[in-house]
């Protein structure tokens, strides 16, 4: 969770999710033992890496046997998601998604995840067609919204992740309202996410207009905190030493999520989240 200690500063971690109804949640803890998880991939890449490792760390904290979690990845075409979704051909979409974590299922997972939050735009149609279990980043991000008292939150990502409804229809029915980036904002941090972040590229340039754009939401919306719906702004710095955040790992190898909240707490009490 997000505390803040006597100078004021923050520090975010990951939070857990609700792996759902208890018929669910044998999918993820099984009897004390760690059973496969699958995750599609490759939605960006540089953030399939970062699940993949973040997993196997909160795993190696629990257990310190030098055991390795079962993990498969299917790493899926970036491009074809995207195009769907552009032409809003979002039964396709489903479809698609649905048959990669078929594969999933198929190779030996147990419960799954998609490594990205764009392709919740669509996650309650592919749940309903999953073999798996699947943890809603989302869902996890809200919950620990909720537990910290959160009640407005800022919101980045791609463009879809931005202008869709798949954040506010799950944060609203918690009161939590959200606000994201005016047009041109939202233009902005879209064309340097797919152009440089998803590619690895981090900028010193791009990473300050990101931060004046935070301090802009700020200002007009009065967030408490903003939510990174998306891994590789992790990389990129937004919750870095100008707004006084830091970043612990999770203790739980059942919190995959990876988008972060970073808050500047004043004059609310200050949290964190982090689902991705």
């Amino acid at each position: 969770m997000v505390i803040r200690d006597n100078g004021g500063s923050l520090r975010v971690g990951f939070a857990a999710f609700d792996p759902g109804p208890p018929e669910r949640r044998e999918s993820f803890a099984g009897e004390r033992r760690m059973k496969t998880v699958g995750m599609i991939g490759g939605i960006g890449p540089e953030s399939t890496v970062e699940y993949y490792r973040s997993i196997i760390a909160t795993y190696h904290e629990q257990k310190r046997d030098g055991s390795y979690p079962s993990i498969i990845i299917n790493s899926i075409d970036l491009k074809k998601m995207l195009d769907l979704i552009e032409a809003n051909e979002l039964a396709k979409l489903t479809e698609y998604l649905v048959g990669e974590v078929q594969k999933l299922a198929r190779a030996g997972a147990d419960c799954g995840l998609l490594a990205a939050n764009t392709p919740h735009i669509v996650f309650d149609e592919i749940r309903r067609g999953s073999p798996l279990s699947l943890v809603s980043i989302v869902e996890a991000t809200c919950q620990a919204a909720k537990a910290l008292g959160l009640k407005r939150l800022g919101l980045f990502g791609t463009r879809f992740t931005m202008e869709g409804r798949f954040y506010p229809d799950v944060f609203s029915k918690e009161g939590i309202t959200l606000a994201v980036p005016d047009e041109d904002e939202q233009a902005y941090i879209h064309d340097k996410y797919m152009s440089e972040l998803v590619k690895g590229i981090i900028r010193p340039g791009t990473r300050e207009r990101l931060l004046t754009i935070v301090d802009r939401l700020k200002e007009r919306e009065g967030i408490q905190g903003l939510i990174l719906g998306g891994t590789e702004l992790n990389f990129a710095g937004c919750h870095g030493p100008r707004h006084s955040i830091s970043r612990y790992d999770s203790d739980s190898c059942k919190r995959c999520g990876r988008t972060v909240i970073v808050v500047d707490g004043r004059p609310n009490p200050p949290h964190h989240l982090n689902t991705i």
